[in-house]
């Protein structure tokens, strides 16, 4: 890709809250770096997140002083605020951001961004995962961090190794299509941002880079990793409902071939299959109280089950078992009911037979005949959806390599190009 010397190539933020200890110091060892290896242009933008020490005074003052730095202040904190703002206010080709400490070496940037400027790859990630970085940091860190990663690769089916890496950056055309569509504010847009484009048939290029844990990180650990669980479950919903368009965003970016997600694993099927059983209780709850003001009791609880268990397929049938596509969606559903059914055959039967045999059991003894029978009820359905309703799909059925909304558009592109 060709690069005037009029447009800018390179913008690199540097989100900062409260960092007047480091801030000058970091910034004139990247503007250093900057200036002797990076031959097209770049600049440097400080993205003050309403910080309330010295931070805004010296972002301002280095501003002045060094040529291809500039300072943006935001009024709220949050790193997925202020790269929001200043990646989608930048006219660089390419948009990257560095954490402030600079605990990645800056050996890795020119790798990181290259395949962006050439038009290789779409987004490029650094990771501290891979056997050939060198990482420094304890081991608590480094078992959050990895246990975070994987449970991420189990459960949303992606496949880049290192979401939570302080080394990005991406193509802006790119950064217009995704950053509108997240979320998050925090520390979780980096992963939401990366779900997304890899859901989306973007390509992600990994840089293994040499890290050293900042000792005086004011992250918050065991908070992130909590409130990024949740995020998890919100993007991997925001994709099911289709609030989130990756086969649109395909369609415009995607890259030939597209591969949908793989399946998840089994371990990832039975996470799955947890959170959709944990909402579709809340579901149900919530239908019983609306619809028991309207009907009579049993009419409810029929109400409120069935709408739950045509979700509760259709969720699981996407979610938890990666089936894309309309085909088979109605027989799906009809299976789907069958095996509630079942499950609830088997629950409604153990109280019909525990009172066969002991009329007088208390409601102590009925709540742990209730409990066990559901415990095997859900183990029942799991088992049925994958070894029946979904068998196929997961074998290998119709090829899918290309959404189905997508698939007249990426054809006339391959005829286009023949």
């Amino acid at each position: 890709m060709a690069h005037s010397p009029d447009l800018l190539a390179l913008d690199v933020a540097l989100p900062v809250f409260n960092e007047q200890a480091s801030l000058e110091q970091s910034v004139r060892t990247l503007h250093d770096y900057l200036t002797a290896e990076f031959d097209a242009t770049w600049r440097i933008t400080i993205a003050d997140n309403a910080s309330t020490d010295e931070t805004a005074a010296i972002a301002d003052r280095l501003a002045g002083e060094l040529p291809g730095v500039i300072t943006v202040h935001l009024t709220e904190k949050g790193r997925g605020r202020a790269l929001r703002r200043v990646w989608l206010d930048s006219p660089a080709e390419v948009v990257a951001y560095l954490d402030i400490d600079l605990s990645t070496d800056l050996r890795a940037l020119p790798p990181l961004i290259a395949p962006l400027l050439s038009g290789h790859s779409d987004v490029a990630i650094g990771t501290r995962l891979a056997r050939s970085s060198r990482v420094v940091r304890g081991a608590r860190r480094e078992f959050i961090s990895r246990s975070y990663n994987l449970l991420l690769r189990r459960t949303m089916a992606v496949t880049f190794s290192d979401a939570q890496c302080g080394f990005k950056a991406m193509r802006r055309d790119v950064a217009q299509q995704l950053i509108p569509l997240i979320e998050d504010g925090g520390w979780f847009f980096d992963t939401e941002l990366l779900v997304i484009a890899e859901r989306s048939g973007l390509r992600i290029h990994e840089v293994p880079v040499d890290w050293v844990d900042d000792p005086d990180s004011k992250v918050d650990i065991v908070q992130t990793a909590r409130e990024d669980l949740k995020g998890m479950i919100r993007v991997a919903r925001s994709i099911l409902t289709g609030r989130v368009p990756v086969e649109r965003i395909y369609a415009e970016l995607g890259r030939r071939p597209f591969k949908q997600p793989r399946s998840p694993s089994f371990f990832g099927q039975v996470v799955r299959f947890g959170v959709v059983g944990a909402l579709s209780t809340v579901a149900y709850a919530l239908l019983y109280l609306g619809f028991e003001h309207l009907v009579d009791g049993q009419i409810a609880n029929f109400l409120a089950l069935l709408l739950t268990a045509i979700a509760n397929t259709a969720a699981n049938r996407r979610f938890t078992f990666g089936v894309q596509g309309r085909s088979g969606v109605m027989k799906h559903q009809f299976q789907g009911l069958v095996v509630f059914g079942i499950a609830w055959l088997i629950t409604s039967g153990s109280l019909f037979t525990l009172h066969a045999i002991n009329p007088g059991a208390n409601s102590r003894v009925q709540l742990i005949v209730l409990t066990v029978a559901n415990l095997f009820a859900t183990l029942v359905r799991f088992v049925l959806l994958r070894v029946w309703v979904f068998r196929r799909q997961r074998a290998g059925g119709r090829p899918n390599d290309i959404p189905d909304s997508t698939r007249p558009i990426a054809l006339e592109k391959k005829a286009a190009r023949s």
